[in-house]
């Protein structure tokens, strides 16, 4: 008689975050020193955005990648992981220090980290669920064991702080999150979309190879962000929310089965209608715009760190972001640690 014998199945190999590490320099511009250099006010500023101050990183020769060096460092130290361990580094960046080479590798260079791949990712305010994308697959082929995903942006390089519509919106702040794979907890799904349609509605004007950097283009004030509030309002609040219940349908996932809304910090109004579409609670929704104000590719990791200490393992999250290009993208995982 022939035995059959019967195994267990395995749970899929997933990629968890495992650690994570926030920097935002010490340079703070409040809503009312803004006030000194625009027409508006802090209850203006307030009561559109929800936005009271935000960090600047200032001192000659510093970008990007000296901020995500310092969230890098910072990680690897909490984590206990040596540098020569870390197999992959992403750096999600709309505000690279150079055109070529790339943050990343500015970034490794700062950490000691050597031979290894590393690049960066351009998805504006989505950018750092973009790069978490991409380092799970690394993750779930069991290509790599442990990886780094950088968000960082020195977005006050870009702005124009005479114009108020964009000015009294952006900070600089890094944050970053080391992945490793867990057949217990981590990234379940996740979602990337793009419309390029929404280009004329949020963009940097001049600086590119369709339109290089001239004495004209300088005069002319074509270098710094151009933002239609009203337009990117509108698509911020629907795609938002529509990766997020996408998601949710998507894993059979009610309301009542999210312990967090993780959301690109844009403006507070855009997080209070996304998470009403949710029918989440406010006091399950991460809010830090109050404070860093919308740093870009940073919102997200800087979220986690912040509320770092209320997350337990096993923490369902739902993470959600939208930029310029249009770009939006979404993730489901449970929390590792």
């Amino acid at each position: 008689m022939s035995k059959t014998k019967r195994t267990a199945r395995k749970a899929p190999v997933r990629a968890a975050i495992t650690g994570v590490f926030g920097y935002v320099p010490p340079d703070v511009l409040t809503n009312a020193e803004l006030a000194q250099m625009v027409d508006t006010s802090d209850e203006w500023i307030t009561e559109r955005t929800g936005i009271k101050e935000r960090h600047i990183l200032k001192g000659r020769g510093l970008g990007t990648s000296h901020m995500g060096a310092e969230a890098v460092r910072g990680l690897l130290a909490k984590t206990g992981t040596a540098a020569r361990d870390v197999e992959l580094l992403i750096c999600a960046t709309t505000t690279p220090d150079f055109v070529f080479p790339s943050s990343a590798n500015l970034v490794c260079d700062m950490c000691g980290i050597r031979s290894i791949g590393s690049f960066d990712v351009q998805a504006a305010c989505s950018g750092f669920l973009y790069a978490l994308t991409i380092a799970s697959q690394f993750i779930e082929t069991g290509k790599y064991k442990k990886i780094i995903v950088v968000g960082a942006d020195k977005m006050s390089a870009i702005i124009d702080y005479t114009d108020r519509a964009t000015c009294v919106l952006f900070g600089d702040a890094a944050g970053a999150v080391l992945v490793e794979p867990s057949r217990k907890f981590g990234i379940i799904d996740t979602l990337i979309c793009s419309d390029g349609a929404g280009m004329p509605h949020l963009h940097q004007k001049a600086g590119g190879s369709r339109m290089p950097p001239t004495a004209e283009t300088v005069a002319k004030r074509l270098h710094y962000v151009h933002q239609e509030g009203a337009a990117v309002y509108k698509f911020a609040v629907a795609r938002m929310a529509e990766v997020a219940t996408n998601l949710m349908k998507r894993n059979r996932l009610t309301s009542d089965k999210i312990d967090w809304l993780v959301p690109h910090q844009a403006n507070l109004r855009i997080i209070e209608a996304t998470a009403e579409r949710m029918k989440l609670p406010a006091s399950r929704v991460m809010i830090t715009i109050h404070k860093y104000g919308n740093t870009t590719a940073a919102t997200i990791p800087l979220c986690l760190w912040d509320y770092e200490d209320r997350l337990k393992a096993g923490d369902r999250l739902i993470l959600a972001a939208f930029g310029g290009g249009f770009t939006w993208a979404g993730a489901y995982l449970t929390w590792a640690y």
